[in-house]
């Protein structure tokens, strides 16, 4: 095969050491290589770079390692150089080659020289510091939740059943109860008397759950984890607000400084699925904030999801050329695999599981709205199946999320529940319709009279 890029390294990473390969032409048209190992300290990261550096490297690979690849990543970034982090599913030795640190960094070197490897999709620096936050907050709201759960276990273990007659046990109404019962509190009338809002429960009925075999040292415990509980809603809130900070000041992309400079000129019109269109006004979105604005249009998606999906994938759709790539991306688009005159879909894969779980929060939302997606969910889970079902949902969840970044001035507009029964012609739904009235084993004269009726 031809030799397409001149001067390549290849990098075998590993927590204590790295072996780096490099490629350069030679005399005679051959190729020439060196090996270097070096280690993983500040200072060893440091030579790495000034040695690729002299040999004038133009692309640098290296596999995505369980993190152990980000500060190579992010420091040969920073030198200027080309970092390709590619999938280690595509790097696999030929069967029958030995496997040692110093042939997979020659190894990685020969498949950059020849083209035969893929980036996977890093985001840029101001990108991944609004991941770091979401990733945390996500984090930390499990943590929350668990501490959440344990009070419940606390509270039944003390013979306090709150949990059956309170909605949500940490509402206004649960957390005056609880904050009680830490005080001192003992009395079931008083305690039920604290209830606030619309509480379905009775006071007698109140009363009855709040009786139980609470301790001073159940109070202690509960004490703790409430104070956990607080802590951790006070983080969470502080993530929440430095994350729309760093959004709002995400710098513009590229093509919506184009926009902008044109006057605004808007991109294609999304199609049936995405159910984007053109935006009014004619000036370009600004960046930031705006996003997370329009994002929060679409059915199923809040400002807490949107910023995930920023996070997740960028505001610069310019490393997916179309929806279609970010959707194989994220993994929601099902494999083709055919063999002969047979042809079958495969399954879509994990993908990036953060991404994956805002929009199954987001298309399982959607699914029960009146909305084009709500009906889509609707129409292919009768012969789908739930689960299906919500991939297809989330998927043109994601798509409308392109059209959204890519063009700095579309808006989201609902195509309406009965958009699939608009396109089928008349004399279709007529025959649907008869087939759905003799599937009941009407006769003629029944079907005649209920018609009539109607």
């Amino acid at each position: 095969m031809d030799v397409l890029i001149d001067r390549v390294a290849g990098l075998d990473v590993h927590r204590d050491t790295v072996v780096a390969a490099v490629r350069v032409g030679g005399r005679g048209g051959g190729r020439r290589g060196e090996v270097r190992t070096f280690a993983t300290t500040g200072a060893g990261l440091t030579r790495l770079a000034g040695w690729l550096s002299e040999q004038r490297v133009s692309l640098v690979g290296m596999e995505s390692t369980p993190d152990y690849w980000r500060p190579f990543y992010y420091l040969l970034e920073a030198r200027g150089l080309t970092v390709w982090l590619v999938n280690a599913r595509d790097v696999k030795n030929v069967p029958g080659r030995p496997k040692t640190d110093k042939l997979d960094a020659i190894w990685l070197a020969k498949l950059n020289e020849r083209g035969m490897l893929r980036p996977s999709f890093v985001p840029p620096p101001e990108i991944r510091e609004i991941r770091n936050l979401t990733r945390l907050r996500l984090d930390l709201t499990a943590e929350c939740t668990r501490h959440r759960l344990r009070v419940e276990k606390l509270l039944e273990d003390a013979l306090i059943k709150l949990s059956t007659v309170l909605s949500d046990i940490f509402g206004v109404s649960g957390r005056a109860m609880l904050d009680a019962l830490v005080a001192g509190e003992r009395d079931p009338k008083k305690l039920a008397a604290l209830a606030r809002g619309r509480v379905k429960a009775t006071q007698a009925e109140l009363a009855t759950a709040l009786t139980g075999q609470f301790t001073e040292h159940h109070g202690y415990l509960l004490s703790v984890l409430l104070a956990q509980i607080d802590g951790l809603d006070r983080r969470i809130a502080e993530l929440t607000e430095r994350i729309d900070t760093a959004i709002a000041a995400l710098p513009a992309p590229a093509h919506a400084a184009a926009d902008a400079a044109r006057g605004g000129e808007t991109g294609p019109d999304g199609d049936a699925t995405t159910g984007t269109g053109q935006g009014g006004g004619g000036a370009a979105a600004r960046p930031g904030l705006d996003i997370l604005d329009r994002l929060d249009e679409i059915p199923g998606i809040a400002r807490h999801a949107a910023q995930v999906i920023i996070a997740e994938i960028g505001t610069d759709m310019a490393q997916f050329p179309t929806s279609g790539h970010l959707n194989s991306w994220a993994k929601l688009t099902p494999q083709t695999i055919q063999s002969g005159a047979k042809s079958r879909t495969g399954r879509t894969g994990k993908g990036n599981p953060y991404l994956r779980g805002a929009l199954g929060e987001a298309a399982m939302a959607a699914a029960k709205t009146k909305t084009f997606l709500g009906s889509r969910y609707r129409r292919l889970v009768k012969r789908r199946g739930h689960l299906k079902a919500l991939v297809a949902v989330a998927r043109s969840i994601l798509t409308i999320v392109w059209h959204l970044l890519n063009d700095p001035t579309a808006r989201f507009h609902d195509l309406g529940v009965d958009y699939h029964a608009s396109l089928q012609s008349r004399e279709r739904r007529k025959r649907n319709a008869l087939r759905e009235l003799k599937s009941l084993n009407l006769s003629a004269q029944e079907i005649t009279a209920l018609l009539a009726a109607a």
